[in-house]
């Protein structure tokens, strides 16, 4: 008996290692053998499916070798099977309306587009024809696959200055240029919140159980990182300061990385800025405008100064790395600078590490030019008509 049920499990556990048509030949000369080619005994003597061993019985006895389902159709192909731009197209059309989260608490983007729109779109500005493209149920599951999502309707509206459209449609404009051009490059550059420094809670979770203070009136210290980012190339530099962030921390961040990175990119003659009309930077910030001068002069590098509109800061292709950085930290005690600084060299953006680094000088807050000194920077400063505060080019 010991004998006959080794035999039954050698028989089981080779019928499992084995697939399809050729699984059933084993079984159907198994039965043959044992139970006189009656597929009933098998089922109750081995377990096995009869209709399977049936099967298997008719090909052994026909020679003919039925068609498997794994081996047949294997269901529709999803559209970029046969459509390969498709994705890429998708998200052409929808990346430069896509904004991050507004706390930077997820990597998640939002679209304001509907799911017609980019059909429309698809249509329209890539050529795609109307009976070759999906569904808009099976569009919706692409765009979903590719990361941007229905954003909640709001309970107010987002504010807007007049000139809001029209910033966006120059933004449009200024993209499609730089992705054209072989001697342009486009850097996307704003600062973090600033980060305080001690044992506190932040809202974060984690597995280990982490005690926090409950009040964070005193921090040891605050830090404020700043990044610049390739968006067409997804290469990511943090500056993590400990001082204020003003105009000079700024343009001095911009002159340490042009330095560090110029050898890579011989062929660039003009560097695209896309940043928030911040305080600190915006097209009407003396220091600021007047220390880009200087480094279009020492450089002998054309700059194109390309701001946001007010309010809409969020659409700023680097403040999507800050929802990176927030999930990458999470519920860890930023107790120390340090620790600030080994959450931003760990963390990843597009599989890769950013380069990070820290900078301790202090900077004096609130340095302006007077107004006979601005009369010699605007001289050299190339302001769009009718919107003069948002775009602006500086050439050397």
């Amino acid at each position: 008996m010991v004998e006959i049920d080794r035999v039954k499990r050698l028989v089981q556990e080779t019928a499992r290692s084995l697939k399809g048509y050729t699984r059933r030949l084993f079984m159907a000369r198994t039965v043959n053998e044992l139970f006189e080619g009656v597929a009933y005994r098998a089922e109750q003597e081995l377990g096995w499916n009869r209709g399977i061993v049936s099967k298997g019985l008719h090909e052994l006895k026909s020679g003919v070798e039925c068609v498997d389902g794994r081996r047949g159709a294997t269901g529709r192909k999803p559209a970029e099977a046969h459509l390969p731009n498709l994705l890429a197209d998708i998200r052409d059309v929808v990346d430069s309306q896509s904004q991050t989260d507004a706390r930077f608490r997820t990597n998640r983007l939002y679209t304001r587009m509907s799911v017609a729109e980019v059909r429309r779109q698809l249509k329209e500005k890539k050529g795609y024809k109307d009976e070759e493209l999906p569904s808009e149920e099976t569009l919706r599951c692409k765009l979903n696959m590719l990361g941007y999502h229905p954003v909640r309707v709001q309970k107010t509206q987002v504010k807007k200055v007049p000139e809001t459209n029209a910033i966006f449609e120059e933004l449009k404009r200024v993209r499609e240029e730089v992705s054209q051009s072989e001697n342009k490059l486009v850097i996307s550059c704003d600062a973090k919140a600033t980060v305080k420094i001690g044992e506190f809670s932040r809202g974060g979770e984690s597995r280990v159980p982490v005690r926090a203070l409950d009040h964070d009136y005193l921090p040891d210290g605050k830090v404020t990182p700043v990044g610049l980012l390739l968006p067409d190339r997804d290469q990511l530099s943090i500056t993590v300061c400990t001082s204020k962030v003003t105009s000079d921390c700024i343009v001095d961040i911009i002159d340490h990385w042009w330095v560090e990175n110029k050898n890579r990119f011989s062929e660039i003659d003009t560097l695209v800025f896309l940043q928030d009309n911040g305080p600190e930077n915006s097209g009407r910030r003396t220091e600021f405008l007047h220390r880009m001068v200087d480094f279009v002069e020492q450089h002998q590098i054309n700059v194109s100064l390309a701001y946001y509109p007010p309010y809409h800061s969020k659409y700023n292709p680097v403040e999507r790395c800050w929802g990176v950085l927030e999930n990458h930290w999470n519920g860890a005690l930023l107790d120390t600078v340090e620790a600030v600084v080994g959450y931003a060299q760990s963390m990843t953006w597009k599989q890769e590490h950013p380069v990070v680094r820290l900078v301790t000088q202090v900077y004096e807050s609130g340095v302006r030019l007077s107004k006979q000194a601005m009369k010699a920077v605007e001289c050299k400063l190339s302001r769009l008509p009718q919107l003069a505060s948002w775009f602006i080019d500086i050439q050397y």
